[in-house]
């Protein structure tokens, strides 16, 4: 039997995957319960500024489902552009970036806000063989995606959600006539985000999926302006 050298069966990809799902597991759920104490939990809640930091330790890779269904699209858009809001660790921009060399082209940009993670996010790209196809961009998602090399074919939101509309408004001019939104962690998202992709006449067709832990997958009917 060989080991398959494409798709997420590449040795290196589900590797690197597992290793990011193992960090996961280990550390993420002490580190966000530390990061979201009150003074009921902990005598000293952490400030803003400690919270951030905190939560700059977990992976918080998306959920295996969310992963496949951002392959499965890739592979059926065969997108030139993907771009990502919330890199983290790497976990989506890997999924991504594997179905994009199987494609035989295309490009993921990805931002990051925390350095540490995204110096993570490339070393995984690079130890599974995908850092050719994916460009980490570092800092606030606002600025470093407002300017992008071609239209965006697949957007993925998977950052601070309190960010989602902002960024998408930013991106929106950017999002080709039939380009497809993938917004994870739907039970979290804030209802102005939810009113704008589903608002009549607003230039999405948008429905939530039961994928992880609920994603809303909006699809571009026209262009703005």
């Amino acid at each position: 039997m060989t080991t398959a050298t494409t798709g997420l069966g590449d040795a290196r990809v589900a590797a690197v995957l597992d290793e990011i799902a193992r960090t996961a597991e280990s550390t993420d759920p002490d580190v966000m319960k530390r990061a979201y104490a009150t003074a009921a939990d902990w005598p000293q809640p952490p400030t803003a500024e400690q919270a951030a930091e905190l939560c700059a330790q977990a992976a918080l890779p998306v959920h295996p489902q969310v992963g496949v269904f951002l392959y499965q699209l890739v592979r059926s858009l065969r997108p030139a552009l993907v771009v990502e809001f919330g890199t983290s660790f790497g976990a989506s921009t890997l999924y991504a970036a594997a179905a994009l060399r199987d494609n035989g082209g295309g490009r993921v940009i990805g931002s990051e806000l925390h350095p540490g993670k995204a110096d993570r996010a490339r070393e995984h790209l690079e130890r599974a063989g995908l850092a050719s196809y994916a460009d980490i961009r570092t800092g606030d998602a606002r600025e470093q995606l407002a300017r992008l090399p071609a239209p965006i074919d697949l957007l993925l939101l998977d950052g601070w959600k309190e960010l989602y509309l902002p960024v998408l408004k930013v991106l929106e001019p950017a999002l080709r006539t039939g380009a497809m939104v993938v917004s994870d962690n739907l039970p979290m998202l804030p209802g102005e985000f939810i009113d704008h992709v589903r608002a009549p006449g607003g230039g999405y067709l948008s429905q939530p999926l039961p994928l992880g832990d609920g994603i809303e997958l909006s699809l571009r009917l026209r262009q703005a302006p």
